[in-house]
């Protein structure tokens, strides 16, 4: 299993990628769940990394068409292997796979690799989004890489407060055999990543088990490298990167 840290600048780009993370998540965590960092910034981030691993882009909630697509593409030029994209108070399915299609098409109108993941919630009602069983039909349809399981609001309690552990491995197992990538997040502490590690997750994304100061501190590289040793690294060893 890989590890993922969000990071909100170039600075904290470089603690997590020498701390021995395998993805840099670019996101703005004062603006939410997927709070998407500015252009300027996101270009910062991926120069600091300079391909050495993958880099993803949050790019918040899709409402519209043209717009999530825009974003996307503008993500993709700067460089970003994956963008992010979530359906907070998107109920229908017909809906989000048009947002998703749209998100899709972005990404690749470059030219580049870059691919989309699809982001559920634990917390859906309270989001006002589709379960996370429905987005893995609605990734696939769309032509995602991935799903990301994450929590939309950070005050209930991380992932494995708000679903069972076994929950969770069901919807993996699901998202597998859609032929996804699968990521899982929301408030993931050093301990749930054996937990995530054991029920087939491909990566586990954190941000506040990675800072000094919670989730809007700042990103430490001694904590993003005990993160990479609890899954058995050395510290700040750099691995082959999922692609």
């Amino acid at each position: 299993m890989q590890l993922l840290v969000s990071v909100g600048s170039a600075a904290e780009a470089r603690a997590a990628l020498s701390g021995g993370a395998d993805v840099i998540d670019a996101k703005d965590p004062r603006r939410g769940a997927l709070g998407a960092v500015t252009p300027r910034v996101l270009r910062s981030i991926c120069a600091a990394v300079r391909f050495r691993r993958p880099v993803s882009a949050a790019l918040g909630d899709a409402l519209d068409e043209p717009a999530i697509a825009r974003e996307a593409r503008a993500a993709a030029a700067a460089g970003v292997a994956y963008v992010k994209v979530g359906f907070r108070g998107v109920t229908r399915p017909d809906r989000a796979l048009a947002l998703a299609t749209a998100a899709a098409r972005g990404a690749r109108a470059t030219g580049g690799a870059t691919k989309l993941v699809v982001v559920a919630y634990a917390d859906a009602l309270r989001a006002g989004s589709l379960s996370p069983s429905a987005l893995v039909e609605i990734a696939a349809r769309a032509g995602a890489a991935g799903v990301l399981l994450d929590t939309a609001f950070k005050d209930a309690g991380g992932l494995f407060e708000l679903l069972p552990p076994e929950t969770v491995g069901v919807w993996v197992s699901a998202a597998r055999a859609a032929g996804l990538m699968v990521g899982l997040a929301g408030g993931l502490a050093a301990r749930d990543l054996g937990t995530a590690a054991a029920l087939g997750a491909d990566l586990a994304g954190v941000r506040g088990a990675a800072c000094t100061g919670g989730r809007t501190g700042c990103v430490s590289r001694a904590r993003v490298a005990r993160l990479s040793a609890s899954l058995g690294r050395s510290d700040g060893r750099l691995r082959p990167a999922l692609v």
